[in-house]
């Protein structure tokens, strides 16, 4: 019979650290700094959002260039509920300060000034090597490991355009006229090595093989125009 109580009272004992284990964590999923943070305080690695079930960066610990990076999404749950505030965008700051960082240390290659747009890249660098063809071709494969594919790069070691670029940096995609002057800049980056083809639809700059065509075409055009033409 004493066996009996002893076994109950330490099944209830048990019992009651489960419940008071499970409204801990039940507690630590609602305990959040933020309205919008869907942070699980007990385990940091799980986030208790409809959209997100894990997010690395929330296990709240130091984060190393070993680390893998996992997310997983539901598309289901995703349709049909507002996540106008969750949609992906890019740090163009970032990635230009990686293309910079990346390329001043490639051997050969100093004082590097990138300017990330909405879909070109652009990488103005001075070099001291013979190469030039070969170090163009370096410093865009190390650009284009950085930014989207669809990305255009164009690269110049005519470190006298590191200026024309760096008066960009304090636009954006909406200021006025803004790409026609990034493509007359482009037009004399382009007088520089710029390396090999990307692929055999592409060019050296990542663009498609008709859409060179037509960019040459129209240079052609506006050159061989009349107005163009009597100003000479």
């Amino acid at each position: 019979m004493k066996k009996t109580i002893i076994s109950l009272g330490l099944g209830s004992m048990l019992a009651l650290a489960a419940c008071s284990n499970n409204h801990d964590q039940g507690e630590g999923r609602r305990m959040s700094n933020s309205p919008n943070d869907n942070r699980n305080t007990v385990h940091p690695d799980q986030v208790s959002s409809p959209v997100k079930y894990y997010d690395e960066d929330q296990r709240q610990k130091k984060s190393s260039s070993h680390d893998f990076g996992f997310v997983r999404m539901n598309t289901a749950e995703i349709n049909g509920k507002n996540t106008a505030h969750q949609t992906p965008s890019i740090d163009r700051e970032q990635l230009a300060h990686m293309i910079s960082r990346l390329c001043a240390q490639m051997p050969d290659v100093s004082n590097v000034a990138t300017l990330v747009t909405d879909e070109e890249a652009l990488v103005v660098y001075r070099t001291h090597s013979k190469n030039r063809f070969e170090t163009a071709d370096q410093v865009k494969k190390t650009a284009s490991s950085v930014v989207p594919r669809y990305f255009h790069i164009y690269v110049s070691d005519n470190h006298a355009l590191a200026n024309d670029i760096e008066s960009y940096a304090n636009l954006h995609t909406t200021s006025k006229n803004i790409d026609y002057a990034i493509d007359k800049t482009i037009q004399q980056m382009l007088k520089s090595p710029q390396g090999r083809k990307l692929s055999d639809g592409e060019d050296a700059n990542g663009r498609m093989l008709n859409e060179s065509n037509s960019l040459l075409n129209k240079n052609s055009e506006k050159s061989s125009s009349p107005s163009n033409q009597s100003m000479k």
